[in-house]
């Protein structure tokens, strides 16, 4: 409850509208308790009284009743009246709805055709129909509006379950023997509820609008009774001479229908994990830059990327969580290097910073220099950042499917990726980009230009980001774990391409991996992370078959080895640690076995040349090479 209550009020517009609503629902609580004048009290010798007169601090109406007394209990009556019709509908929308959803077939075709009979009148006819087939009065008006809502309710909980009715869990379920209501109670429902409650929260206000709209037309609450509604309509002949006795109930309706649709937005919002990461927030062009000390000097080499002291953090509410924690690389033309590690060291967000392609918020790159030909481009303006995203700097991701749009061709996303960053004509574009996938080793590239995503297999698809990578002949590609989902033949052949490619073309390529196999067969240089810090770097060779850090070590321990007779299979103990919990001194001291006290006090430094490792106590040579 905590949690959510954090959530919600992230979201100030949402924590305001808590706010007001919290208020007018206590004082309509409390009103049965307050020293207030009979609501259907009438002074007819004090009518029309201004707001603030003796004894009546909002005034009177027509019939000379205190319209502070009215206001209340209106409010009351109006509020109990709105959350009853969500309520009602809410229940038998959703029951409509989630049957519809996991039945399917006939049932389904035949409950949602007369959910759509119903979604074919204008709500507010079928309301005032319904209220006039049942008589005026406040119940048969509440009927009407939760009736009319129905088919929302029935129309989104449906959509939903449909997406659920056949995930693992429920097929599992279904295998286990369950019935189909104790599937729909325990598997269905629960992953429905947020659903309910966010329709709910955000129709409410709605629904009280209708309601007094019904009142307001003679056809809700009768007289003498009270609601806002009713209130309004008696209020409407004296709008000029008496302004006050319209703006006070109206200005009510104002505050809930506003608080109740503000507070509705964030409880969708909190109710989406989603948001503790900030991920619901739109993101920024570029990630946001908050360097606090000035970036480091300039270093006289000849490298074409390098990254100094690279930090990147998390920034959600209080916590904030170090995804990377001063990196120090550097990739010079021709080369490629494998940046390995176990998942969640911060590998990906390392290459994301490169571009600012890290989401803001709630990413952050707090202090370093990215630096491409001895140009910063940490903090440079969007432009800049865009001319040279895709152009330049290139970047072939993990799940092609999930970045390849899935309703255009692959060969017109090819062709807009060159047309973004070159003046050339479409037929132009076309054609580099049948030229681009035949370099991609894509049988058949004219016809397979014209294809969808999802009418190529992984490999092929993989094989389309490549190309999309190589588009503008980029001087750097950063490929992210681009074979982990591929099957082995398939992977063999796209790091050849790689291979070859980089070769053919002076490519640098920074490549991140698990995989020590990929980093044997690809790599020059290979650097370890850890806790969002490089631990170890240097020649591919030297640290495969001589790792100097502990960690390193135990990393190429766990590979199994095949032909090699039997062996235990090795892990490392324990847990990475959390982000935003960084231990002192060494991060990989609470799992290391050579751990000594002075490798939890203070900061452990990078050092070496050809050869850096992050350790007081590194691995022998000799031992290492064991």
């Amino acid at each position: 409850m905590r949690l959510f209550l954090r959530l919600l009020f992230r979201n100030r517009l949402a924590g305001f509208g808590a706010v007001v609503l919290s208020v007018i629902v206590v004082l309509a609580l409390v009103t049965p308790l307050l020293p207030l004048h009979p609501p259907n009290a009438t002074d007819t010798a004090n009518r029309f009284l201004r707001p603030l007169s003796e004894g009546h601090l909002l005034g009177t109406d027509h019939l000379g009743r205190d319209l502070l007394s009215r206001l209340l209990w209106g409010t009351r009556l109006s509020l109990a009246v709105g959350f009853a019709a969500a309520m009602i509908a809410a229940v038998i929308g959703a029951t409509i709805g989630i049957v519809a959803g996991y039945a399917g077939g006939r049932t389904d075709n035949v409950t949602m055709r007369g959910v759509d009979m119903l979604m074919a009148f204008p709500y507010i006819l079928l309301a005032l129909a319904i209220v006039a087939a049942l008589g005026p009065g406040l119940m048969n008006a509440l009927i009407a509006v939760a009736v009319v809502n129905i088919p929302f309710f029935a129309r989104n909980i449906r959509g939903v379950t449909v997406g659920l009715a056949h995930r693992e869990f429920v097929d599992a379920a279904r295998l286990s023997g369950m019935g189909h209501t104790r599937i729909l109670l325990t598997e269905v429902l629960p992953n429905v509820v947020p659903v309910i409650v966010i329709a709910m929260s955000t129709t409410v206000g709605w629904m009280i609008l209708e309601t007094a709209g019904l009142s307001f037309l003679g056809l809700g609450s009768q007289p003498p009774q009270a609601d806002l509604g009713s209130m309004l309509g008696e209020a409407r002949g004296a709008l000029i001479t008496a302004p006050h006795t319209s703006i006070v109930p109206g200005v009510m309706i104002l505050l809930i229908v506003m608080s109740i649709n503000l507070l509705g937005d964030g409880v969708r919002d909190a109710l989406d994990p989603r948001l503790r990461s900030g991920a619901l927030a739109r993101p920024m062009a570029a990630t946001l830059v908050d360097r606090r000390e000035p970036p480091p000097a300039t270093p006289d080499d000849k490298s074409l990327l390098r990254i100094d002291g690279l930090r990147t953090e998390f920034r959600m509410g209080r916590r904030t969580a170090v995804a990377v924690g001063g990196v120090d690389l550097a990739l010079a033309p021709g080369e490629c290097v494998g940046l390995i590690g176990e998942s969640g060291c911060g590998k990906s967000v390392a290459a994301l910073s490169v571009m600012g392609l890290v989401a803001s918020p709630p990413g952050v790159i707090a202090g370093g220099a990215v630096r491409l030909d001895g140009e910063d481009l940490v903090g440079a303006p969007y432009r800049r950042l865009r001319a040279l995203r895709g152009n330049r700097v290139a970047y072939i991701f993990q799940d092609p499917l999930s970045t390849l749009h899935p309703l255009y061709t692959v060969g017109d996303q090819l062709a807009e990726a060159i047309r973004v960053h070159h003046p050339v004509s479409r037929g132009e574009a076309h054609a580099r980009a049948v030229k681009l996938l035949e370099d991609v080793r894509i049988p058949n590239p004219a016809s397979r230009a014209g294809a969808f995503p999802h009418e190529l297999s992984g490999g092929m698809r993989q094989r389309v980001g490549i190309a999309m990578a190589l588009a503008n002949d980029p001087d750097i590609i950063i490929a992210d774990e681009p074979t982990t989902a591929l099957d082995v033949t398939v992977q063999a052949q796209v790091l050849k391409l790689l291979a070859d490619l980089g070769r053919s073309r002076g490519l640098a390529i920074l490549f991140i991996t698990h995989d020590f196999g990929v980093v044997a067969q690809l790599c020059d240089r290979v650097a370890v992370m850890y806790a969002g810090r490089i631990v170890e770097e240097g020649p591919t060779a030297a640290v495969l078959t001589a790792p100097a850090h502990p960690y390193t070590a135990r990393l190429i321990a766990c590979v199994p080895e095949l032909g090699g007779g039997r062996r235990r299979l090795e892990a490392i103990p324990g847990l990475p640690p959390a982000a935003d919990d960084l231990p002192d001194g060494c991060a990989f001291a609470p799992r290391c076995a050579k751990v000594r006290p002075d490798c939890r006090e203070g900061d452990v430094a990078l050092e070496g040349t050809a050869r850096k490792v992050r350790c007081l106590y590194p691995e022998p040579a000799e031992r290492a090479a064991e």
